[in-house]
């Protein structure tokens, strides 16, 4: 189904050109029209300032003129003033064709596009394993690349890789200086964070050991062949260590770019050399832009005194490679980069590159408090998904006594996953969250297990159903209500890759569990007969199916059995 062909996409399009050609407006408020009807406009406020008139009375005016258009009388659009809100409902032949498509593997793709996406996400220093504070950043970046896949772009999701930071450096000064043998069964990133915690201690007690790491970073910046080594060996088994973590979560990269590549292919110099040149530039010591003309009182700092870069003029060298690779560019970055975040869009805009579009997020902790690689402060992602695999196990357990201890773990690492990554990508990314253990295992309330159980049940019904003849037919108030539901998720889609916001996926596949479950109460299906029974099974059938799609978006198994 083409954007072109899409029956509520006409439908849209049609109201928008006669609410124009109507009021002479030429942009008209269009929003979802929730449960009341299939879309509204708040178009009488607008004119009502300009018209200095009620609202009220100037959204009875505006349906009175446009309900008799034989266009929508065409295409079954019903008119209504509510109040100052118009509503548009549509009559339920648009739904046949949504559920035609619904039924069918794929449903909710959109037509491919040769538009070039890079998505960055996670990027995390390699100083220790991934906490509960970063995979909030590797969930929201992971999901956003399913949706634009489903979207049908061409996309590329990058981990950029610090191997040149003072972290890294102070990583390899504490296996040069301080007992960093490997515990039996430690895994790397573990292993990498217990060396690096027990540095920073040192550094605490002699602050004299700061010049030595300086001398690191000097040296491999540089590119002395034994300091370059050493890096690139312990970043790659802090990576390896990222990698089963990363797995466990679902959370794929294409390619892991290293920031050292910039420094060695001359893409740094290159870059800083054009910074030179502006007219924000200023070399006292270091080299700083003035950022004063985008709002920015703090020097953006470039190059050190000493002659080394800073991570910023690697990530500018980075940027503008992706610029000249890639159409559009996405970064997944915490709310603590918002500074460095709009210093790099506006450094790069003075270069006449193109910039990010960057999607901050604020911050998810556990009830225990906030975390630091540094302190030693940390609940790892690992321990996590540990943890609440255990909590899983149990709950199965207890809710699956017959099945085996093999289908039990299979289903409580499914569920497992399904309870963090939804209850971590539930929320819109610029809130912060607490990762509420109990609530993310709820399987009766808003959570992953709870849509899995959804899905499940459809499942369980369309297998006791055995073979039927499709019917489209619609008639009750319930079964309309959750077609309509089935057809709104080809526009979820392309809503959260516009807007970039994952979590409008995830409140659509609650949405859409919620409509199921009350349909399931209130309409017999397998006591059915007949077409009821037919109509009734093909919207079991089309639900099973957009859940499945919208659970595979959400990064989440779609399991058969719970």
């Amino acid at each position: 189904m083409t954007d072109d062909d899409d029956p509520f996409n006409k439908r849209k399009a049609k109201i928008l050109k006669v609410l124009c050609e109507f009021t002479k407006e030429p942009e008209i408020p269009l929003t979802d029209g929730g449960t009341h009807a299939d879309l509204a406009s708040t178009i009488a406020f607008l004119l009502a300032k300009k018209e200095k008139s009620s609202p009220v009375k100037i959204a009875q005016n505006i349906t009175q003129e446009i309900e008799n258009n034989p266009d929508f009388k065409m295409l079954g659009i019903r008119t209504e003033a509510k109040g100052p809100y118009i509503n548009f409902l549509f009559d339920t032949s648009y739904l046949t064709e949504y559920l035609k498509a619904a039924v069918l593997p794929g449903y909710g793709s959109l037509p491919k596009k040769m538009v070039r996406i890079v998505l960055e996400h996670t990027s995390a220093n390699p100083n220790g394993p991934l906490h509960v504070g970063h995979i909030r950043n590797s969930i929201i970046g992971d999901t956003l690349a399913r949706a634009f896949c489903k979207a049908g772009f061409r996309l590329e999701v990058q981990y950029y890789v610090n191997d040149m930071g003072r972290q890294i450096a102070i990583v390899i000064w504490g296996f040069d200086n301080l007992d960093s043998t490997r515990h039996e069964g430690e895994k790397e990133d573990a292993h990498i964070a217990r060396v690096y915690i027990a540095a920073n201690r040192e550094l605490e007690h002699d602050p004299s050991i700061t010049q030595q790491v300086d001398n690191l970073m000097q040296r491999v910046e540089a590119g002395d062949p034994a300091t370059v080594k050493k890096f690139r060996k312990e970043v790659s088994r802090c990576l390896d260590g990222f990698a089963v973590t990363l797995k466990n979560l679902n959370v794929a990269h294409e390619r892991f770019v290293w920031e050292s590549d910039f420094i060695r292919n001359g893409d740094t110099k290159r870059v800083i050399g054009r910074l030179k040149k502006l007219p924000q530039a200023k070399e006292e010591g270091t080299l700083a832009l003035d950022l004063t003309e985008c709002g920015f009182e703090k020097e953006y700092v470039i190059r050190r005194s000493d002659g080394t870069s800073v991570y910023a003029a690697r990530d500018l060298a980075y940027h503008v490679w992706k610029a000249a690779n890639f159409d559009r560019i996405i970064d997944v970055l915490g709310a603590d980069h918002k500074l460095i975040g709009g210093q790099l869009i506006c450094t790069l805009r003075l270069l006449g590159e193109k910039a990010p579009e960057i999607v901050h997020f604020e911050f998810v902790s556990l009830p225990e408090g906030s975390m630091s690689t540094r302190a030693g402060k940390f609940v790892s992602a690992d321990d996590l998904i540990t943890e609440v695999t255990k909590r899983a196990y149990d709950e199965v357990t207890v809710r699956r006594p017959e099945l085996d201890d093999t289908a039990r773990k299979a289903i409580a690492k499914s569920v497992a996953l399904a309870a963090i990554r939804y209850d971590i990508v539930k929320v819109s990314p610029e809130k912060s969250t607490v990762f509420d253990w109990n609530e993310a295992l709820n399987f009766e309330r808003q959570s992953g297990p709870y849509i899995q159980y959804a899905h499940a049940r459809a499942c369980s019904i369309l297998k006791k159903a055995g073979t039927f003849s499709e019917e489209y037919e619609l008639e009750t108030e319930q079964e309309i209500a959750l077609a309509r539901q089935v057809a709104k998720f080809p526009a979820v889609i392309e809503k959260v890759i516009a807007e970039l916001r994952p979590h409008l996926l995830a409140t659509y596949a609650r949405e859409l569990a919620d409509t199921f479950n009350s349909f399931y109460h209130f309409e017999p299906v397998l006591k059915s007969e007949g077409k009821v029974r037919n109509r009734r099974l093909t919207l079991v059938k089309a639900v099973q199916n957009t859940l499945q799609e919208s659970l595979e978006t959400l990064g989440i198994d779609a399991i058969r059995t719970m």
